[in-house]
């Protein structure tokens, strides 16, 4: 939810959260929402399995027409045509998708009669997905329904099946959808429609960027570590998840930098992203994505890349916290990054940054607007606090 703005309420909604060390494990219902299809040439067994015979209108979704590039849109078309399905075409879904572009979408769905999505592309194509589904067959706002008034929508969504060709989010596992209100200047978490199926085939990533490939790698590690510092308890098993995500996340970004080409390294990779949002790491966990929310609003007054953005806010974050958690963070360090100690952790982590040529200054992020003073206090003033992380 949105917390206000002003200091002084956010000082009063905090100030009396009590800061214990350990508590017990949460109680959760677990279920994947999601059936997972990975490997090499499995999307088409993956559509017949998973498309409705009722679905007779398939709105196809990507973004800037990388798909048309490698051959996975004219292996879509083919299919879906096989299979008898009308498809329309829903194009240019951003990097960072806008409540704009969700809109377009739901309007399109809403006059072709679409009964089936499918969001090929990476998490911003999944995400503006997730809430086209839900915005189509309502009538209602849902940023206002979900942002201001809280409350989660009451229809079923259209339903949504994935095809991930950049992985890093792991947004297609998981019904939360990362949307920017560029009115509002708010770029934030909003709940709808999880996919009811997902194609991982590692070749579909091999035509991304160097930097793309390695900005997303950044993300599931960041997400990972947002989830492992939350302030729960001691000696979860969800913590140990975590640890291992962090650890083959690293190691096969390493191989990459070798080989930005190795299938396998690809393969780990899509597969940790998805471990990372999965909701295994979190089950029985406070998490604490505070660095998350940070970015979230560093994006919407610049546009920056997310991963990117994440690379240059987590170690000053985590220099800023350390001290709070030192046992965590020395265990990150020899688990991860094989150093002893809190800070050292920290350090190796900036290190690892700089090592993968990621951002490490606000100045170097690319930017629609000027990075100044001004507008980094009105991110700052603008950031939703979360009282989960270990200060």
């Amino acid at each position: 939810r949105i917390i206000p703005h002003r200091e002084k309420k956010r000082k009063m909604l905090f100030q009396d959260i009590p800061r214990k060390e350990n508590h017990p494990m949460k109680d959760f219902t677990y279920s994947y929402p999601t059936h997972v299809y990975f490997g090499k040439g499995v999307l088409a067994n993956a559509l017949k399995a998973e498309l409705p015979v009722e679905a007779k209108k398939v709105l196809l979704a990507y973004g800037g027409g990388s798909i048309k590039k490698n051959g996975v849109y004219e292996e879509l078309l083919e299919i879906l045509k096989a299979a008898g399905k009308k498809v329309t075409e829903f194009a240019g879904i951003m990097s960072n998708p806008t409540y704009a572009k969700v809109q377009e979408g739901a309007k399109l769905a809403k006059e072709e009669g679409i009964d089936f999505i499918l969001a090929v592309g990476g998490g911003s194509v999944i995400d503006c997905c997730k809430i086209v589904c839900a915005q189509a067959v309502t009538g209602e706002d849902l940023w206002e329904l979900e942002m201001v008034r809280h409350k989660a929508p009451s229809k079923a969504p259209i339903p949504l099946g994935a095809v991930v060709t950049a992985s890093g989010t792991g947004a297609e596992m998981n019904g939360g959808a990362v949307i920017t209100n560029e009115d509002a200047k708010i770029k934030g978490g909003m709940f709808a429609a999880a996919p009811r199926f997902a194609v991982l085939d590692p070749d579909y990533t091999m035509s991304l960027p160097r930097m793309q490939v390695l900005s997303g790698a950044f993300d599931t590690l960041s997400h990972a570590m947002e989830t492992y510092f939350g302030r729960s308890d001691r000696d979860n098993v969800s913590d140990e998840v975590a640890l291992a995500v962090m650890h083959s996340t690293v190691v096969n970004m390493r191989t990459l930098l070798k080989d930005i080409n190795d299938y396998t390294a690809r393969s780990n990779l899509m597969w940790t992203s998805a471990m990372a949002e999965n909701g295994i790491l979190k089950v029985g966990r406070v998490t604490d994505f505070e660095c998350h929310q940070m970015e979230h609003q560093l994006g919407a007054y610049t546009d920056c890349n997310h991963g990117q953005g994440l690379a240059v806010l987590h170690p000053a974050y985590y220099r800023h916290i350390v001290k709070d958690a030192p046992e965590k963070f020395a265990r990150l360090g020899r688990v991860v990054f094989e150093v002893e100690g809190a800070e050292a952790a920290v350090d190796a982590l900036a290190a690892f940054i700089r090592e993968c040529g990621l951002p490490t200054r606000l100045g170097q992020l690319k930017s629609k607007v000027e990075i100044t003073p001004e507008l980094l206090r009105q991110v700052a003033d603008s950031v939703n606090l979360l009282p989960n992380g270990p200060r």
